[in-house]
Formats: C-alpha cells, structure tokens, sequence
C-alpha cells in the first residue's frame, strides 16, 4: 500500500522504449526501409530520454518515510529542562557548570538576552498547532557546538533538534552574542579598566604594565584549495590567526582576528588596530616614574618576535649578570598571562581547539569573537571580589558604560608625533633599564 506522502499529483506512467517501438511499428506501413526504421528508433530514444528527466519532478519538502524524522521535540524540552533548568534540577549547579563551563545564572542571563534579541530563538507554534523548539534547545545545542565541539547533529539524540537547525541556531547565537555583549564585553580598556590594570602591574613589579600580548593559530580544516597557499604557515596547515591582549585575570582586551596563517606576529601586528586609540589620542592617560623617569604610555609584554617600540617590554636572549637574569625570569613569568588565556579560551570552548569546519571566514570570525566575549562574562562572573578595583564601597559591581567619551579629533601632524612615539627605540631600551633596577631593587635580596 502505497502511503499519501509517496504520491505525486498530475504524474504519469510513461511506457518503456520496445513498447512506444512496437506501437509505432504496427501502425507503420510494411514497405519502410531499415534505415528509416534506425532513423525512428533514433528519434524514440531521444524523446524517451527528455521526457524521463522532466516529465517527474522530485517532490521538495519533508516527505513522511523518507525525509522527515519524527522526534518528539516536547520530550527533549521537557528532559531538557528538568535535567538543568528546573527549580530542582536533576543535575545540581555543579554539574551544571562542569557541563556548561558557566554558572547558571550566567546562561540564562545569556539566554534571555538572545531571545529578546532575535526572534528565531522565540518558541512559536507551527501551523498544524503543534510547538516548536524552544529557546533553551536551541540555544543549548549550539553552545554545545561551541563548548565541545560536537558534530550538529550530536545533541539529536538528546535535545530532539534537526542538523540545520543547529547550524542556524549557531550561526544567530554568535551573531547575537556579538551584537549585544560586544560593546561592554570586548571593550578597550577606559579609565576605570587601566587604574585596575596599573594597579595588578604595580603589585607585580612592572608599573605601567596593561597586559601581554601574543598571537594564536586556529586550524582550518575545510579552508577552500584555492586559499590554502596562503593560510599555510609554520604549521604546515590552513590556519587563521588570533591576535590579543590579556591581562592577570585572564580577560581578553584586544582580539583581532582573520589574517591568514601564512603571516607572523609582525604582521599581524602592522595590521591590527592595537595602538589605534593611542595614536588618535583616545586611549585614556597612562603616566607613570620608573628608576626616576617619566613615561606617558602603557607597555605590553611581548616575546622576542615584536619590534623594539616604546609600548612593548621584550625579555633578552643571552642576559649577563644577575639583574638581567631576574629580569628575564619576571618578565617571561608575567608574560605568559596571554598564553593561559589561550589555554582557558580552548578548554572552555573546544570548537576553537579542533580544526574548524565551516567553509565561510565571516561565520568563522563570529564564532571566535563570540568565544571571546562569552569567556570574558565568564571571568567577570567569577572573579573574586578581594581582588576586583570595580567595586564601590557597598560592594556592588560598577559596571563601566560602553559609550566613550570621544576627545578632539588630533591634527595630521600630532597623529605622526604619537607614531613616532610608539616605535621608539631609544624609549624601548631605556623602559627596559630602568624596570631591570626596579625589579632588582624590590628583589635583588633573592640572589
């Protein structure tokens, strides 16, 4: 028996070759040559052939038995949020925050946000009546992606959600995340964010410090043949790079992402949009003493591979003496703030650590940034209040505006001298003397 979905209107059964052949050769007269006979067969086939490609077009949409999947979507809701999100979860806050590397008050802050944001994410009703899938199974499926990086169709078996629907809900998950969390959450640092910074730098022996930076090499699997010339580097595979600033807490202050794997930490560097603020005069003011010298920009720590300029203190290679020894030592320490961040940055969020398999850089950046920023929300839920600078004298968060306060605009000429400033190679060597006494005098007695 046939069922409803196999049938297809207005489709006809059309006779094989032999039969339209002898049919037509009854109805032929008798004194016809062969070659004409060859001549009509010819023809017969040729027709038969078209007619079989267009006459039966394939029926598009989900068709019962053969596309269509019926999944019990209610069922995974329903698992779903009973296992995590209900008032007495089957799974306690810390199986929740193993499983989804936040707390939970943190997701559904995440989820509510991104919901009022998109309307995809909205639990709407179908036209038959029945519900669709609903905020927390989309959205939790395609956090798994990201924190796991899991196939699409993983989470199937247990949150009821197709394969495309997935790859949508990812796609507008990261877009949302970006759009909404972007301005606070991957901010450059404003006034409040470099006292704080200051502040960490001074404690740890190197004042003016706001972070170090580093680059990072994410895997392309399914970068397209033409381009693999290009995003192949050192690595010997497709890869992208990331380019960013951390601090002691972990959080990412720069994230400049995109440049294929092909280049080094130089070029990246000429192509960010690190020292864009500070050249513009927009970056708020950074004045620090030294060994009993006066500096007005901040410095990052950065390995041997970055320039010799005024905003980066480097380690050295052959240091003499017992100075430059510790020196080293202080300064390859503290450094590898960046490299931790990278380390969490994977764990939390493994789609990042594995090759990436989506074929378009745009959906690739999205998911990067989106990373970033929800591994920031990430170290601001949890980071310990002892050690915050943010927080007022009732101990309540200050949460810094993501509006600044936009100076004048520089002239051509100031915008060249504060160029000039940043790739100082007289300020470089005399910023890193004078941080090698500093260092000495607070813990020379180690030697």
């Amino acid at each position: 028996m046939r069922m409803p979905g196999h049938w297809r209107p207005h489709q006809t059964i059309l006779p094989s070759l032999a039969e339209m052949s002898s049919l037509f050769r009854l109805d032929s007269s008798s004194s016809s040559s062969d070659d004409d006979d060859e001549l009509i067969l010819s023809a017969l086939h040729i027709a038969h052939t078209q007619y079989e490609g267009t006459s039966a077009p394939r029926w598009g949409g989900s068709v019962v038995g053969r596309q269509y999947i019926y999944r019990d979507r209610m069922s995974g809701a329903w698992r779903l949020f009973n296992d995590y999100f209900s008032d007495n979860p089957v799974y306690g806050p810390t199986f929740f925050r193993r499983r989804f590397r936040m707390g939970r008050s943190l997701f559904m802050r995440i989820v509510q946000a991104i919901e009022q944001h998109d309307d995809y994410f909205v639990q709407k009703r179908e036209s038959n009546g029945r519900l669709g899938l609903s905020s927390l199974q989309k959205i939790t499926a395609a956090y798994m992606m990201l924190s796991y990086g899991v196939p699409a169709d993983f989470m199937d078996q247990y949150i009821r959600i197709g394969e495309s629907t997935v790859i949508e809900s990812l796609r507008r998950f990261v877009i949302g995340i970006i759009e909404v969390f972007g301005d606070e959450y991957l901010r450059s640092p404003n006034e409040q964010d470099t006292a704080r910074l200051l502040a960490i730098g001074e404690r740890r022996g190197f004042p003016g410090m706001l972070g170090s930076i580093d680059c990072m090499h994410w895997e392309w699997k399914n970068c397209p043949t033409a381009w693999q010339g290009q995003y192949t580097g050192h690595v010997h595979k497709p890869t992208i790079i990331l380019e960013a600033l951390a601090s002691q807490d972990l959080w990412i202050w720069h994230a400049f992402f995109g440049l294929p794997g092909s280049h080094n930490d130089i070029n990246v560097l000429h192509r960010s949009h690190l020292f864009g603020k500070l050249a513009e005069g927009e970056a708020p003011p950074v004045n620090y003493t030294i060994n009993g010298h006066s500096y007005s920009m901040g410095y990052y720590l950065a390995d041997g591979i970055y320039p010799k300029w005024a905003t980066f203190v480097k380690s050295m290679k052959s240091p003499l003496g017992n100075k430059k020894k510790y020196f080293c030592q202080a300064q390859e320490a503290v450094r590898k703030d960046v490299e931790r961040a990278f380390g969490v940055l994977q764990a939390r969020f493994a789609i990042v650590r594995g090759p990436a398999r989506f074929w378009d850089k745009a959906t690739l950046r999205n998911i990067m940034i989106a990373c970033i920023i929800m591994h920031n929300m990430i170290v601001e839920d949890e980071r310990n209040e002892d050690e915050d600078f943010r927080y007022d004298g009732v101990g309540q968060l200050v949460r810094p505006s993501p509006r600044e306060v936009r100076n004048r605009t520089r002239e051509f000429h100031e915008f060249m001298q504060a160029h000039h400033e940043i790739r100082n190679v007289q300020t470089h060597s005399q910023l890193r003397d004078d941080l090698i006494e500093h260092l000495w005098s607070r813990h020379g007695d180690m030697y």
